[in-house]
């Protein structure tokens, strides 16, 4: 049997190989971050000065004093916005607009939702073809439908009364609205239904208590999108309604307009009076809307 002897000296090893230094990655990464955020931010700062620099200026001419031409808004007064609200009736106004955009909003959204859940759960013959005839009636612009609507609202008694807004707003919000919503209420899963009925639930009460919560978004998107174009909408207001004390929103704006001279500080302070509840609006619904349009647009 073969032993191996130590000796007192030490083997000599080889030298090990000098670690390969890899190039600076992270120098490179944190450069190409740089360039992707000057790509980003630079566009973004542009759309936002562009988009900005009108409210500005309409807010600039609404609380400086009448005469001044300063660039900031300072003094600050608030006689333009007393004018408006107390001299031209934008408090009537104002209501008028409220209650048509509210109105409109309950009726749209009521309607799409049962629409809506009958296109995603029946199957029925004809199905498609009324999902296409109600993409193709978003190519009709409104002002076609004006004589046709006035003749309807006319003969039921209804022009020159709030009601014949509402009725004319939520017939055109509806075809978008009832495509939102049967395309959210696909991507539910039908077995969560089936799972209350076996539970002992009706259709209606399974609806209710299943289905119901999990819309909040799509409601939320159908309403808030139905509320904003009723307020804003300028051409039926003008075409169906006549006496001054019915008058919206944007028909008191445009009337703010004399024949031979302008009255900037009040129209200014109008457009703020129309903006702001529009712009609380979105301020409020912004998370609830991204989620409910992404959802309603897949297909499930």
């Amino acid at each position: 049997m073969m032993t191996t002897q130590t000796t007192g000296r030490t083997l000599d090893r080889p030298a090990l190989p000098e670690p390969v230094r890899l190039p600076r990655r992270r120098h490179r990464r944190r450069s190409a971050q740089r360039v992707a955020r000057w790509q980003i931010y630079v566009p973004l700062g542009l759309y936002l000065l562009f988009t900005l620099v009108p409210f500005y200026w309409m807010l600039v001419f609404a609380v400086r004093p009448r005469g001044s031409d300063s660039l900031l808004p300072w003094p600050i007064t608030l006689e333009n916005f007393d004018t408006v609200w107390n001299g031209l009736g934008f408090g009537i106004f104002f209501q008028n607009s409220l209650m048509v955009g509210v109105a409109s909003l309950i009726a749209t959204t009521v309607i799409a939702l049962s629409g809506g859940y009958a296109l995603a759960r029946y199957n029925f013959r004809g199905r498609q073809l009324f999902m296409i005839a109600m993409l193709c009636t978003q190519f009709i612009p409104g002002a076609m439908m004006l004589i046709p609507l006035f003749e309807i609202f006319r003969t039921l008694g209804l022009v020159n009364t709030l009601w014949s807004l509402v009725i004319a707003e939520t017939v055109f919000q509806l075809p978008l609205s009832l495509i939102l919503i049967s395309g959210f209420i696909r991507n539910i899963p039908m077995e969560l239904e089936e799972a209350a009925w076996v539970d002992g639930c009706s259709r209606l009460r399974g609806f209710f208590a299943v289905v119901l919560p999990m819309l909040r978004p799509a409601l939320v998107a159908v309403g808030s999108f139905a509320f904003i174009h009723s307020w804003n909408n300028f051409l039926f207001a003008l075409m169906f309604v006549s006496e001054q004390e019915k008058f919206t929103v944007p028909v008191g704006l445009a009337y703010t307009l004399g024949e031979f001279s302008v009255d900037f500080g009040a129209l200014a302070a109008g457009g703020v009076v129309a903006a702001l509840p529009v712009v609380l609006v979105f301020a409020v619904i912004q998370r609830y809307l991204v989620q409910g349009m992404s959802a309603g647009a897949v297909k499930g």
